[in-house]
């Protein structure tokens, strides 16, 4: 199929003059081109603004062009961009100590850090330390159907979407599925060759599926009863997004590894995995690297965003924006009810309302959402968004439902 842009303002500006897309046709045909951002609001090529409430999915949670963020990028550009990892840096070793410290006062303990550019690099890097741990012959990796852990070959063999697989069939072996929130499933498929079991608090990517408190316990409890790790992929999660600095946070359970990325940057791409200091040790010199691991410039980016977080309570920002959202979407008839936690919100449409007949209206008339699936309308909007604007996006959906 000729992958073509639309023959829109968006079109004009994106092939500048060409009669082809400059871009490799992974994303589709884009309908709207965005110049600039502040806060929760864009503007496209044409002037026009919007409310972003997907923030580059749950990417820009302080906003866009937050100018903390971007005075502590600035500021480091003039400073040092990078040095390879033959040497440390100042501004990386900080952000290191600070996410462990986050750990720590979340309850997981004290581990170490590895710095790299994305969810799926942070997954991969949890894939190796799990089989590194189980050691050969030990390398499986349970995850969950409806999963979504990257798009890497790894990360996309461990995310629990056969359909995504088929196209690139033989995947990776070593990975199995099991239903989410099904304890008995998830133990039916645990043998001798099982190093680990790698879950979401809540699956995004799979219509906003919240996990339950007492099975995110009952798996931590099954893992440390066979000796397998329990590694929480918080790429979507982590960070303020659900209310709390980290998912898992909300069941009370300590995790091995826990992997970041999206919120941790604010944009800047940059991506990390956390484990415990003993299972973290299994890893030596050359296991594993990256050479953009831990650049001074994305690491600026993240110390920005820890302390500004902090000093907006930003978890508390997600809890109390997120009851307004959740409250003034349930009010709608055509919602059946939103589940999610914080400002990582699904809102799900009744029955014979498909969100492709919502969400390009929505977006016509300003307002960003994403249809995650063909019922669920995904929200994640920065946590600095105001009731003015979580108001005015409530009126824009019950003006398309209407």
């Amino acid at each position: 199929m000729t992958h073509q842009f639309l023959e829109n303002e968006t079109a004009k500006k994106v092939n500048a003059g060409h009669d082809y897309c400059p871009f490799i046709p992974v994303f589709g045909s884009p309908p709207v081109m965005f110049e600039k951002g502040k806060g929760t609001e864009l503007w496209d090529v044409t002037g026009k603004r919007y409310l972003d409430f997907l923030s580059g999915i749950a990417v820009v949670s302080l906003g866009h062009a937050n100018p903390v963020v971007a005075q502590a990028i600035s500021d480091q550009a003039n400073t040092l961009l990078h040095v390879s990892n033959f040497f440390a840096n100042t501004t990386a070793t900080k952000a290191a100590v600070q996410i462990n410290e986050l750990m720590s006062d979340a309850g997981a303990g004290s581990g170490q850090v590895f710095f790299c550019n994305s969810g799926a690099e942070a997954n991969e890097a949890a894939i190796k330390l799990a089989r590194k741990f189980g050691g050969r012959g030990r390398h499986a990796i349970i995850s969950a159907f409806g999963s979504f852990h990257g798009r890497t070959l790894g990360a996309l063999a461990l995310t629990g979407q056969p359909a995504k697989h088929e196209i690139f069939q033989p995947m990776p072996d070593g990975f199995r599925y099991c239903e989410f929130g099904d304890i008995a499933s998830l133990e039916a498929l645990i043998d001798p060759t099982v190093a680990a079991v790698m879950l979401e608090t809540i699956q995004g990517e799979g219509g906003v599926i919240q996990a339950d408190p007492q099975y995110t316990q009952a798996v931590q409890a099954l893992c440390k009863e066979r000796g397998l790790l329990l590694i929480i992929d918080e790429v979507q999660t982590g960070f303020c997004r659900t209310g709390k600095w980290f998912g898992f946070e909300h069941a009370g359970i300590s995790p091995d590894a826990v992997t970041f990325a999206k919120g941790m940057g604010n944009g800047m791409p940059v991506g990390a995995l956390w484990a415990r200091r003993d299972i973290a040790s299994v890893f030596e010199p050359g296991d594993h690297g990256s050479t953009y691991s831990g650049t001074a410039l994305a690491t600026a980016a993240v110390l920005a965003v820890i302390s500004e977080m902090k000093r907006l309570d930003a978890a508390g920002l997600a809890v109390k924006q997120g009851a307004r959202l959740t409250q003034g979407l349930s009010k709608l008839s055509k919602i059946d009810h939103v589940r999610g936690s914080g400002l990582l919100l699904g809102a799900q449409l009744v029955a014979g309302v498909d969100t492709k007949d919502v969400v390009p209206v929505l977006l016509e008339m300003g307002l960003i959402v994403n249809g995650v699936n063909a019922t669920t309308i995904r929200l994640a909007p920065p946590l600095t968004v105001s009731d003015a604007e979580i108001d005015e996006a409530i009126e824009m959906i019950a003006s398309v439902l209407s």
